[in-house]
């Protein structure tokens, strides 16, 4: 929060920079308290203690995140600040301001900054940077295992440490090669960093009411091209880095999700050709949307809720695929959506010969049935969650396709909606209760389900 001080004290903004001194002040104890508490900790750290210490971690760092909007008022109700700042580190990009550009920049940057510490993850950046959790076996492993997005996550090198500060490492050369491109631009210096912060995080938060459709054409496209790179599974940079391009290009995610991603930019720039005044202007209203919203970004150029059912139809299917798994964006993940279809391929070829021995491969590599059967269990909770927030926000009233939508765009991390909570809405009419419901599904969607729902069981606070 210390930049957002420094940004307060430069634009004479007191009010704002005192709430971010008093939330430090209440990190600063509550970290004191927990590393006390701590001290006697025993030296086994499995992973349902990782779950347990992932999930605990996001709604103590939500709790106090939220602080500096509350206590400035730059937002009055404690719940719409807890939502605004849980979609920033969830990276979802819904909001319930309904005006921008009026609120100090202390306050959007720290908001900005939300998604990028979210986009790779807060304990994972703690993990690279601190020396906890070296006499704790196991502890780094499954804090990373549990945080990480994807149904299996690998290291790159033999320690999960190290896999940390690469990880790391590759996200901040890619930010600044993002700011770099946007300055060059002609953007603001400020508007660069908070751009960059949200398409690196494929967060969404602008800071401007128009979010990105008031810059020119160029920067729109840098924007397009750094959120399909931040979509991309960061395991793949780090073998562009050993030289291994072959492996790259053979890698069957990353070839479904630019398949993907140029198909429906073909789709969706037939359908809507003729809407704008060029060929060139279509192309790149319909490369945008599909970069922002396959990658769960969810910034915008255009109001997307008035293009054809078609178009609306392919952007609501990459609501739910998402991006790579071992990115910073959210969904299904690619990688799943590739498992699925390998086990029903599988499925029904077994039903057809019983006695067969039928393995999944992916990338010439066996998948494990361990891995299979938690994509499954994975899928079940997804839509059981889905349906009964879905019949728990329809309780404020409003069309289906809005409150489905809201509920699709918060699970999974992506920001705008259709109809009320497209592009040019926001969340601010929901109710309390259909708040604090979304607020549990951007947590869940951006730590892969489980880390929250173990919260709720019997079996994760039994003494073993």
């Amino acid at each position: 929060m210390l930049p957002s001080v420094i940004i307060c004290l430069h634009d004479g903004d007191y009010g704002t920079g005192i709430a971010f001194l008093i939330s430090i002040g209440v990190a600063i104890a509550v970290g004191g308290i927990l590393a006390l508490l701590g001290k006697s900790a025993g030296l086994r750290f499995q992973a349902r203690e990782g779950l347990v210490c992932v999930g605990l971690s996001w709604i103590v760092l939500s709790l106090v995140g939220c602080l500096p909007f509350y206590l400035s008022r730059e937002i009055p109700s404690f719940v719409d600040a807890l939502f605004e700042i849980v979609s920033g580190f969830t990276t979802t990009g819904a909001s319930i301001l309904t005006e921008i550009e009026s609120h100090s920049r202390g306050f959007l940057y720290w908001r900005s900054f939300s998604h990028w510490l979210g986009g790779m993850g807060v304990l994972v950046f703690i993990l690279a940077v601190s020396r906890t959790g070296q006499k704790r076996q196991g502890f780094t492993m499954h804090i990373l295992r549990a945080e990480s997005p994807g149904p299996n996550v690998s290291k790159l090198v033999p320690k999960m440490k190290e896999t940390a500060r690469i990880l790391y490492i590759i996200y901040i050369v890619l930010t600044v090669l993002d700011v770099i491109f946007l300055l060059a631009g002609g953007m603001p210096l400020f508007d660069a960093v908070c751009t960059a912060f949200g398409t690196a995080g494929t967060g969404g938060f602008g800071i401007k009411n128009d979010s990105i459709a008031g810059y020119s054409p160029y920067l729109q496209n840098v924007c397009t091209v750094f959120m399909l790179l931040f979509g991309v599974n960061f395991s793949c940079y780090y073998l562009l880095l050993l030289k291994e391009v072959k492996s790259v290009f053979k890698d069957e995610e990353l070839r479904l999700y630019l398949g993907i991603v140029f198909g429906s930019i073909a789709l969706i720039t037939w359908n809507i050709y003729g809407m704008y005044e060029s060929l060139g202007e279509t192309v790149r209203h319909a490369a945008f949307q599909v970069s922002s919203i396959v990658t769960t970004t969810g910034f915008a150029t255009t109001d997307f809720d008035l293009w054809p059912t078609f178009s609306k139809a392919i952007l609501v299917c990459l609501m739910f695929c998402g991006a790579c798994a071992g990115s910073t964006g959210g969904g299904i993940k690619v990688s799943r959506v590739l498992l699925l279809w390998k086990i029903l391929k599988r499925n029904i070829r077994q039903v057809l010969q019983p006695r067969k021995v039928m393995v999944v491969r992916t990338n010439g590599q066996m998948v494990d049935e361990k891995i299979l059967a938690n994509t499954n269990a994975y899928l079940a909770a997804y839509v059981i969650i889905i349906v009964f927030s879905f019949l728990l926000v329809t309780l404020d009233g409003f069309s289906v396709t809005t409150c489905f939508t809201a509920v699709v765009a918060c699970f999974n991390n992506i920001g705008p909606g259709l109809e009320m909570v497209g592009p040019t809405g926001n969340f601010a009419m929901f109710g309390g209760l259909s708040k604090i419901v979304l607020i549990l599904d951007m947590l869940a969607g951006r730590l892969e389900i489980f880390p929250i729902l173990i919260l709720f069981t019997r079996s994760a606070w039994k003494k073993m």
